[in-house]
C-alpha cells in the first residue's frame, strides 16, 4: 500500500469551543477535505473513480425514469378520465418496463455503492492503523491529554460513518440536483401562470415550491442544531461504556479476588445512566425535529393538489396533468427540502468528522513533535549529557553511562526514580528526554516488561510473538518450555485458545507462569540485549534465580540489563548502576558501580 498520500493535519477545523453548535465551522471543509482526499489520489484511485462514475451514471439514470415515470403517470390518469381501455393496457405494460428498469438500476446502484464504501473503509482503515501502531505512535498517544479518548471507536465506528454517511450524503444531493433540474420544467409548464392582485405570476407552482423548501430547511436548521453537540457526545459515552465493559472482562480475575463487583457494577451504572441521559436529550431533540419534518412532508402531499384544483376543476388542465403537478411538484420539493430530509445524518457525519479530524491532529502531533528522543544505534550503550522525564518534570541527568556487551548490569534506585523510564528511552519509545544517546539497534534487543503480553492466538505465537510461529519447529517451542518449568503446557501448543473456556492465556495463566513464559520467549528469540523490568517479581527467590540461571547458561552471547528489587539477583550481573537522588533540588543521577558498592 502506499501511504505516501497520508491523512494530513485538519488544522483548526478540529471542535474547539462552540464549534460543536455550529454546524459549518471555519475550518469545516478543510479538516473533510484533508479525511477524504487521500483514498482518491491513492492507488486505488482508478477503481474509485470508476466506480464512483458508474454511481453517478445510474444516479442519472435513476432520475431519468422517474422523469418517464411522471410523464407516464399523466398519460395513465387521463386513460382513465377518457374511458380509453385500450390506451390503459397499453400503459399498464410500459409501466411494467419502466419498473423492471428502475428496478435493475435500483439494486445495481446500491450494490456499487456498498462496494466503494467498503474499500474506501478497507483503504481508510489499514492507513490509519499502520499510522496508529508505528513507531510506538499508539503507546506515545497515551502518554498525553491529546483529547483522542477512545482510538478503538475512532478507527472502527467513526471510520465507517464517515465513509458511509459521505457517500450517502453526497449520492442524496446529486439526486436532489439533477431531480430539480429535471422536474423544475415539467412544474413550470404545468402549472402555468396565476394572477395575484393584477400581476401575473408564470410557473407559479415552481416559486411556491421554492419557498416552501426555503422555509422548511432554515426552520430544520435551527430545530435541528442541537443534535449535532449530542451526537458528538452520544459517540464518547457510548465508546466509554463499551471500553469499561472490556476492561472489566480483561480484569475478572482482579475484581473478583478484591470483591470488587460491586463498585465495577455502580461504575458501569455511572457510564450507562450519562450515556442514557444524552440518548434522552437526543430522543426530546429527535421528537420536535420529526414533528416538525413529519408536518412539513405530510403538507408536501395535499399541497399541489389544493393549489392546483381550481385550474383542473375550471377545465383548464385534465386529470393526467393534475397528477403530473403533483408528481413534478413533489419532486422538486423533496430535491429542495434535502437538508430538511438529510439533518440528522449531517449531524451524526459532522460528528465523526470531528472526531477524526481530532484523531488526525493528534497522530501528527505525536509523529511530528512528541517524537521519542533520538538514540543512534551503536555496539554498546553510551549516555552523555541525557535529561529523562516525566510530563511536567525531569527525573534524572545523566552525564556520562557506557555498558559495553556482555557487561550484564543490574538496575537499582528507589521507587519512582526512572528506572522502567530509562529503558524506555533505550526502547526508543520515549518523547520526554534530551541528549546524546546510544543503544543497540531495536531488532537486537528485546523488553520484558513486568506484566508480559500475550497476544491472541495459539500458545505458540503467543511464545514466538512478535515472530511468526512457522519460524520455529514444535522441539524449539517445547525445549524452551521445559526450560523455564512449563512442560505440562507442551500439549497446548497449536490451541488457538486455553481449554478451560477462558478468552486469552493472559486469564488462564497465573502471573508467575506468564512472567514464566515471557522468560521462554526470551530464550527462543536470543536477542543480543536482554532488557529486564521487573520481569520475573512474581516468581519466588528460588524460582528467580532459577531463570536468571537459565538465561545465563543458554544464552551466554546475550547481555542482560536487569530492574531488580531482590538482592539475590546480583550475582547474575557484572556491576550495577544505580540512582543516586539529588541533593537540595538538583536531579537524580546515573553511577556505574562495582556490585556491593553503596
Amino acid at each position: 500500500m502506499n501511504t505516501s498520500e497520508t491523512l494530513t493535519n485538519p488544522g483548526p477545523g478540529h471542535r474547539t469551543g462552540d464549534d460543536s453548535n455550529r454546524f459549518w465551522p471555519t475550518r469545516f471543509w478543510p479538516t473533510f477535505w484533508s479525511l477524504a482526499r487521500p483514498y482518491w489520489f491513492s492507488e486505488e484511485r482508478r477503481a474509485a473513480r470508476l466506480l464512483f462514475f458508474a454511481i453517478v451514471v445510474l444516479n442519472l439514470a435513476i432520475v431519468w425514469v422517474n422523469v418517464m415515470l411522471n410523464q407516464w403517470n399523466g398519460n395513465f390518469f387521463n386513460s382513465l378520465q377518457d374511458k380509453n381501455q385500450e390506451r390503459f393496457y397499453e400503459l399498464i405494460w410500459q409501466f411494467t418496463g419502466w419498473a423492471f428498469l428502475y428496478i435493475v438500476l435500483v439494486v445495481y446502484q446500491l450494490y456499487l455503492n456498498q462496494m466503494l464504501q467498503m474499500r474506501w473503509r478497507r483503504w481508510l482503515t489499514e492507513v490509519w492503523l499502520a499510522r496508529w501502531m508505528s513507531e510506538s505512535v499508539h503507546y506515545r498517544l497515551m502518554l498525553k491529554d491529546y483529547g483522542t479518548d477512545n482510538p478503538d471507536q475512532r478507527l472502527a465506528e467513526d471510520i465507517k460513518l464517515f465513509v458511509t454517511d459521505t457517500l450517502s450524503l453526497f449520492f442524496g444531493l446529486l439526486s436532489s440536483v439533477v431531480s430539480f433540474v429535471s422536474f423544475v420544467g415539467i412544474l413550470w409548464v404545468l402549472s402555468g401562470p396565476i394572477t395575484l392582485g393584477g400581476v401575473t405570476i408564470p410557473g407559479y407552482m415552481v416559486w411556491i415550491a421554492l419557498v416552501y423548501a426555503l422555509v422548511g430547511s432554515v426552520a430544520a436548521h435551527y430545530i435541528g442544531r442541537p443534535l449535532i453537540a449530542l451526537n458528538f457526545a452520544q459517540e464518547k459515552r457510548e465508546a466509554d461504556f463499551r471500553y469499561s465493559l472490556v476492561r472489566a472482562r480483561e480484569n475478572a480475575e482482579g475484581i473478583a479476588l478484591y470483591r470488587g463487583e460491586p463498585d465495577e457494577r455502580a461504575h458501569f451504572t455511572m457510564r450507562f445512566r450519562a450515556l442514557v441521559d444524552n440518548w434522552w436529550n437526543i430522543m426530546k431533540q429527535q421528537k420536535r425535529f420529526t414533528w416538525f419534518s413529519a408536518f412539513y412532508g405530510q403538507l408536501a402531499i395535499i399541497f399541489p393538489f389544493v393549489v392546483g384544483a381550481p385550474r383542473y376543476f375550471a377545465g383548464e388542465i385534465q386529470l393526467g396533468a393534475l397528477s403530473q403537478i403533483s408528481g413534478a411538484f413533489g419532486s422538486v420539493q423533496q430535491a429542495l427540502s434535502w437538508f430538511v430530509d438529510a439533518y440528522t445524518r449531517l449531524a451524526s457525519w459532522r460528528a465523526s468528522i470531528d472526531r477524526l479530524g481530532g484523531f488526525a491532529m493528534a497522530l501528527q502531533q505525536v509523529e511530528e513533535i512528541d517524537r521519542p528522543m533520538l538514540v543512534q544505534a551503536a555496539p554498546r550503550i553510551e549516555l552523555q549529557d541525557v535529561i529523562i522525564g516525566v510530563p511536567g518534570r525531569d527525573l534524572i541527568h545523566v552525564q556520562g553511562v557506557v555498558i559495553e556487551p556482555g557487561h550484564h548490569t543490574l538496575v537499582r534506585g528507589f521507587s519512582g526514580s526512572g528506572k522502567s523510564t530509562l529503558f524506555r528511552v533505550l526502547a526508543r519509545l520515549w518523547p520526554f528526554a534530551r541528549g546524546a544517546a546510544k543503544a543497540p539497534d531495536p531488532q537486537q534487543c528485546l523488553f520484558l516488561p513486568q506484566r508480559p503480553y500475550l497476544p491472541l492466538g495459539s500458545l505458540a505465537y503467543a511464545l514466538s510473538y512478535p515472530r511468526a510461529s512457522a519460524s520455529f519447529g514444535d522441539e524449539a517451542f517445547s525445549r524452551v518450555l521445559d526450560l523455564v518449568g512449563l512442560a505440562r503446557l507442551q500439549p497446548l501448543l497449536t490451541a488457538a485458545e486455553p481449554p478451560d473456556g477462558l478468552a486469552t492465556w493472559s486469564q488462564r495463566l497465573s502471573g508467575g507462569e506468564q512472567q514464566r513464559l515471557a522468560i521462554a520467549r526470551a530464550l527462543l528469540l536470543k536477542p543480543q540485549w536482554l532488557f529486564l523490568d521487573e520481569a520475573t517479581s512474581n516468581l519466588d527467590e528460588a524460582a528467580e534465580q532459577q531463570v536468571y540461571q537459565v538465561l545465563r547458561e543458554h544464552l551466554p552471547d546475550t547481555t542482560l540489563i536487569s530492574i531488580a528489587h531482590r538482592p539475590s539477583v546480583a550475582r547474575f550481573h557484572h556491576q550495577q548502576m544505580r540512582v543516586v537522588p539529588g541533593m537540595q533540588g538538583e536531579l537524580a543521577s546515573l553511577v556505574i558501580e562495582p556490585l556491593g558498592a553503596e
